[in-house]
């Protein structure tokens, strides 16, 4: 809760990354808290994928602030840090191509760390992503949104699994909310809020 209250209150680059690490090392001991083997394997892949995505998050924003002087998170101008941003966010969401570990890490972890893997997880890079979509590179985004919609879609049909049902159904849910960001932002915290709720049920 702490985490995610920072990320989305804060305004500095810094603490946003902050808040973004303090949310993965709180989940972490959730994930593994049954000494499962693959529990273990699910903890350790959501570790090193979120620890690349906030290192990515953390190069972007020192880029721009090298190039333009600021650390606002508004103030994202710099197309190549615009670019990194872009797919360190998705890599936090889990859009294709960076989609691998989502299904595999919720098949590893028990049904309410899958809850909150799902859902209150997902909120801070959201946040992120609601705040700084105009700075977002528009081309790498929509790409991503559709493949992951698609995707989501395609894989999630022979699944038998529930968890990795879920998963993939994420996804394509997300993929949505992506490629409406560009366009209507608060369409797209509208939509966050009733995948939630539907996730949730």
């Amino acid at each position: 809760l702490l985490g995610t209250t920072i990320t989305i209150s804060s305004n500095h680059w810094v603490m946003a990354w902050t808040g973004l690490e303090i949310n993965t090392l709180a989940i972490l001991p959730l994930i593994s808290k049954s000494h499962h083997p693959r529990a273990i394997e699910a903890a350790t892949k959501y570790f090193l994928v979120q620890a690349a995505a906030s290192a990515l998050v953390l190069f972007s924003s020192m880029t721009n602030a090298w190039h333009t002087g600021q650390w606002d998170i508004t103030q994202l101008t710099h197309p190549v840090s615009c670019l990194i941003l872009t797919s360190a966010i998705a890599m936090k969401l889990g859009l294709v191509p960076f989609h691998f570990w989502f299904p595999e890490v919720l098949q590893g972890s028990p049904l309410t760390t899958g809850l909150l893997l799902s859902t209150i997880m997902k909120l801070p890079p959201m946040a992120l992503l609601f705040m700084t979509s105009p700075s977002l590179n528009p081309t790498l985004l929509t790409t991503m949104a559709i493949l992951s919609t698609a995707l989501g879609g395609w894989m999630g049909l022979n699944q038998t699994q529930t968890r990795k049902i879920l998963a993939f159904s994420s996804i394509s849910h997300l993929g949505w909310m992506a490629i409406i960001v560009i366009y209507n932002p608060k369409l797209t915290l509208l939509n966050f809020y009733l995948y939630v709720l539907m996730t949730s049920t």
